[in-house]
């Protein structure tokens, strides 16, 4: 009987902490007056995503607002986005907003739309659910690590034989499994150690859709003008929301993106909170790198470390910024002893060589480019 008794409280204990019974708990504290609130919000996921019986002509929200994470530019609000902007909104204001809305550009989108008052109220409620869950996460890609546990399993093997069971009649079979096996484990602890804190190819999904080429290119704004920092100090400075302000107080809808995304610098400001911008370039903690000696004094391009970020409307890290990548473009790179005072009155016994044609040019690691100190300190 006491066994019996601890089983079901095993199975009422597991049954009220399911995440099935907790979503239940939580959704149903979203709205008291509703208890069919998780059904409701499935009505409005299926809305969202147009998987109705209905056939219509009109496109569904996901044909435009992303439910999950893409590196291609999106230029309307994310369903993350409408979610933490619309879902506290009353039924009256979400007709006006989905129904007729008044900017330019979501107006020419929605034309047709006509959700009822129903309708609305699923597509909410499945908004509310996002919210507070977010979108599903992408599973983590564990295809290393089962290689990694398969060469470990032929390595155990292969010394259980060695020295136990003897099955294989040629030890040089055996002996070869194991340091092929092994050598290919060394071989990805190795890479991985390396790729540590590098980033190549990484773009993230910034708070804003903000695009350098709408900006740099299309409209022409000099980089320097958000990124005072650039010439004279270590870091090329991530401008303030006042920054985007001096435009974007008159510019308040944007071509392709209307007035949302535009709205959040508003946003911002009126609560005084920052933009949380995701920062896409970062060296480790133990490295020292100055934009004003490279910028300023080596008169290098910003798209020679950062590609081209005036046709990028997504910027992503394109080169792997390690230490031997640096290291060879000090090997490359000319120091321009000529014209550039800097260098000049600095390192002046090879300026004369120079002028004397000794040498015909001095490179980067000539100056001091590969010791350990100038960058570790």
């Amino acid at each position: 009987m006491s066994k019996l008794c601890l089983f079901f409280s095993i199975v009422f204990f597991l049954l009220t902490t399911s995440p099935s019974f907790s979503e239940n708990q939580n959704t149903q504290n979203h709205d008291k007056s509703d208890h069919n609130f998780l059904e409701s919000s499935k009505r409005g996921e299926r809305l969202f995503k147009g998987l109705v019986l209905t056939k219509t002509k009109l496109k569904a929200c996901v044909s435009c607002h992303n439910i999950s994470f893409s590196d291609t530019l999106n230029w309307n609000p994310s369903a993350w986005d409408i979610a933490h902007s619309f879902s506290s909104k009353e039924i009256s204001d979400f007709n006006s907003i989905l129904n007729a809305p008044i900017a330019k550009v979501m107006s020419k989108v929605h034309a047709g739309y006509a959700y009822n008052d129903e309708e609305l109220k699923h597509i909410k409620n499945y908004l509310v659910k996002l919210k507070e869950y977010g979108t599903q996460e992408q599973k983590p890609v564990v295809n290393n690590l089962i290689l990694f546990l398969f060469l470990g399993l032929l390595i155990t093997l292969a010394l259980i034989d060695l020295f136990f069971t003897k099955k294989i009649k040629y030890k040089f079979i055996t002996i070869l499994i194991f340091f092929l096996a092994l050598g290919y484990q060394i071989k990805m602890l190795s890479e991985d150690a390396m790729a540590l804190g590098r980033n190549e190819n990484y773009a993230p999904d910034q708070p804003i859709k903000f695009s350098h080429k709408v900006h740099a290119t299309d409209n022409k704004i000099d980089c320097r003008y958000c990124h005072t920092g650039v010439d004279n100090s270590k870091s090329a400075v991530i401008p303030s929301a006042n920054v985007c302000l001096n435009c974007h107080s008159i510019v308040r809808e944007g071509r392709n993106s209307g007035k949302f995304e535009i709205n959040k610098i508003h946003a911002a400001i009126e609560n005084n909170k920052p933009i949380e911008w995701i920062r896409v370039h970062k060296l480790p903690d133990h490295v020292f790198f100055s934009h004003a000696q490279h910028v300023n004094v080596g008169k290098r391009e910003c798209q020679e470390c950062h590609g081209e970020v005036e046709k990028m409307h997504i910027v992503k890290q394109v080169e792997d910024l390690s230490m031997g990548w640096c290291l060879d473009c000090h090997d490359k790179t000319a120091v321009d002893f000529n014209t550039n005072n800097y260098y000049s009155n600095t390192f002046k016994k090879l300026h004369l060589k120079i002028v004397k044609e000794q040498i015909d040019s001095v490179r980067v690691k000539d100056i001091g480019g590969r010791e350990c100190a100038r960058c570790h300190y």
